[in-house]
């Protein structure tokens, strides 16, 4: 079973790699810097609390691990 922090770190990582890429979508989309990062912030924010509820859910579910019925 992973540990919160393990499940936590995860998903801090991923996120800023979503960041970064938003951030150049929403540059592209709509020219402005300003925009492209406040879209890249809400985006990274709901995908950041998403992620680690679904982590944890998961972490919680024994089926499909070896051993574990």
């Amino acid at each position: 079973m992973e540990t919160r922090r393990r499940s936590v770190v995860k998903a801090l990582i991923w996120n800023v790699m979503g960041f970064v890429m938003m951030t150049l979508v929403g540059l592209i989309a709509t020219g402005s810097v300003a925009l492209g990062g406040v879209v890249a912030l809400v985006n990274t924010a709901i995908g950041l609390t998403l992620y680690i509820v679904y982590e944890r859910v998961w972490a919680g579910i024994s089926w499909g691990r070896h051993g574990e019925s």
